[in-house]
């Protein structure tokens, strides 16, 4: 056996065992006529003792281990005399009488520590080197632990894990595919799911009335923090159920998540929350709840008294800042330079403070009575030491979403977007369609199977863009953490919203006609959802960033540069393919 027990399992109840390790260096260490080697495996570190007294040549063959080399040790359990609070094992050293050298190693071109030296290109080129820290493995335990634990949740819940295909035809609607050449079909191509949508769909009209899959999706997009070209999902389908059924049964499952893994125990039903009031109070359809300033509408207030910027503003609006009226005037300035950012595109900033005495200071004092500050005070019902930003502009929408993005930012400064507190909300009531001026065209807002809220279908033809989607999203703390909806299962109702989304016939027979076909032979109500399970474990793990919970990741440009993929294909492959490349 290479080994007896493992690196992070030894306590000082093992005191006098006799024990064989198997590791990686992490360190070495020498004090006088003795060396220390921390010794470390998956499981933890085990500090390993040489003494030069007792056995010089054992001593002198730890002298020369470096870094990464793979050792194989015996030895004896001792207490340590200098103890290390931060180790589980740091109450014992194991006195070695024995060393292997397994493997020896290059010098790794990073630290392998909890805190590396080494940026993000240089660890996602050596990632094999990357995942032995900690830090990263222990994420990976924690996503591993949670598929775990859904898929016990799913299993007492009568669902059935069924695998749907990777090779799937292309759906040109929505986010871009990943195309697969097909040799044996020449010029003809499959592509790779964005999701499992049509399929499990499927499955309902097949019977299986409980369906899920921990699943990889594709969609060629470009990346952010928290997108993948490839990224996993924990995909969910249900028959017979309204979306009271799924928000229920699921609202449980993230429950008996935030339990079972960060023992969180969350006895009230999560907040609910329709989109025009996500939109109208946060700017988001994704609202960060773990702290307040919701937006506080001023057109009533302040407009008309001679401020240009607001007497011809479509929207005035603004938050509230607890506590936060000692911002200096460079403070002020900073966020007005940051809401003017081309990514964010406001025109400028307006602050109020409230005095200690309860007066209003503002930055456009001289266009505004003190009567009139004090109801805009009034309307943020705001205190003594509070202060208030206000943006304004021509366009509604766009200026909630840069008044989220202040919002946020002020979250940030003050320390009130705490990665171990959590904020979780159902969003609503989201609209059927979103218009596009480019095209002029209605486009789904999520996809074409969503069901319209059944109180909405009259306004189909009349009002199609105030037709409200029965559909619903899971946020937690500011991130979109799952979605999914109520499903068309009338083909009557399908063939209107093809309709209404510029299809012809011709073109959702060729693209959907087999599961038009399938709701002919009685297709049951059902509806589903689906979790991004690398954003979740994400959020669990306080990362900001969905790479480190992945064990390999692409980067910012889509690339696996530890692979060196996308890569050219050889001349033989391509004519094999009936493939010719031509760069534009």
């Amino acid at each position: 056996m290479y080994r007896t027990r493992t690196c992070g399992d030894l306590r000082l109840a093992d005191e006098g065992l006799v024990v064989t390790l198997a590791g990686w260096v992490q360190r070495t260490r020498k004090m006088g006529g003795m060396t220390f080697v921390d010794l470390r495996d998956r499981y933890g570190i085990t500090q390993l003792v040489f003494n030069m007294e007792q056995d010089a040549a054992l001593c002198e063959q730890a002298n020369h281990l470096g870094r990464e080399f793979v050792i194989q040790v015996t030895g004896t359990v001792r207490e340590r005399s200098s103890k290390n609070a931060n180790l589980p094992t740091g109450e014992i050293e194991l006195i070695v009488s024995k060393l292997t050298v397994l493997n020896k190693a290059l010098t790794p071109p990073f630290t392998i520590e909890e805190d590396t030296d080494g940026g993000d290109d240089l660890r996602m080129k050596y990632r094999y080197l990357d995942l032995r820290r900690a830090a990263v493995r222990r994420n990976l335990e924690l996503r591993h632990k949670m598929a775990f634990e859904v898929r016990r949740y799913l299993d007492e819940q009568s669902f059935l894990e069924v695998e749907t295909p990777v090779l799937v035809n292309s759906t040109p609607e929505g986010a871009r595919d990943f195309v697969v050449p097909s040799r044996m079909n020449p010029g003809q191509f499959y592509a790779l799911p964005q999701s499992p949508q049509t399929l499990k769909q499927l499955l309902m009209v097949s019977g299986f009335d409980r369906y899920f899959q921990i699943v990889k999706c594709f969609r060629d997009e470009d990346l952010r923090a928290d997108r993948q070209p490839e990224f996993t999902q924990i995909d969910c389908e249900m028959s017979f159920v309204e979306q009271e059924d799924i928000l229920n049964l699921f609202e449980g499952l993230i429950k008996h998540l935030f339990k079972t893994l960060r023992g969180i125990e969350m006895k009230e039903p999560l907040r609910r929350m329709t989109w025009q009031d996500a939109m109208k109070y946060y700017g988001s359809d994704k609202p960060d709840l773990r702290f307040g300033m919701p937006f506080v509408e001023l057109m009533d207030v302040m407009k008309g008294h001679g401020f240009s910027v607001f007497d011809n503003a479509a929207y005035i609006g603004g938050i509230c800042a607890k506590h936060a009226a000692n911002y200096t005037r460079k403070q002020l300035d900073q966020l007005t330079e940051f809401v003017k950012r081309p990514q964010i595109g406001a025109k400028g900033m307006v602050y109020a403070r409230v005095e200690a005495d309860g007066h209003v200071k503002s930055s456009v004092d001289k266009f505004y009575t003190q009567e009139v500050l004090q109801q805009m005070k009034a309307a943020f019902d705001a205190e003594p030491g509070d202060l208030i930003l206000i943006l304004s502009g021509d366009d509604a929408m766009k200026t909630r979403k840069q008044l989220c993005e202040l919002r946020l930012e002020m979250g940030n400064q003050l320390g009130l977007r705490d990665k171990d507190q959590f904020a979780c909300l159902w969003v609503i009531d989201f609209p059927l369609f979103e218009w596009s001026e480019e095209d002029q065209r209605f486009y789904a807002m999520h996809h074409p199977f969503t069901s319209p809220n059944p109180e909405d279908i009259p306004l189909l033809d009349s009002d199609t863009g105030a037709v409200r989607a029965n559909a619903y999203d899971m946020v937690i703390n500011g991130v979109e953490v799952g979605g999914g909806s109520i499903r068309i299962h009338d083909s009557q109702l399908q063939d209107k919203m093809f309709k209404l989304l510029g299809f012809t016939e011709e073109r959702a027979q060729q693209q959907f006609g087999f599961l038009m076909n399938a709701f002919k032979y009685g297709a049951p109500p059902h509806g589903g959802l689906a979790f991004g399970l690398d954003r979740l474990v994400s959020i669990f793990a306080g990362l900001d960033s969905i790479r480190d919970c992945i064990a390999f990741p692409k980067n910012n440009s889509g690339r696996d540069v530890m692979l060196d993929a996308p890569g050219e294909l050889e001349p033989g492959q391509l004519e094999e393919l009936s493939l010719k490349v031509e760069l534009k």
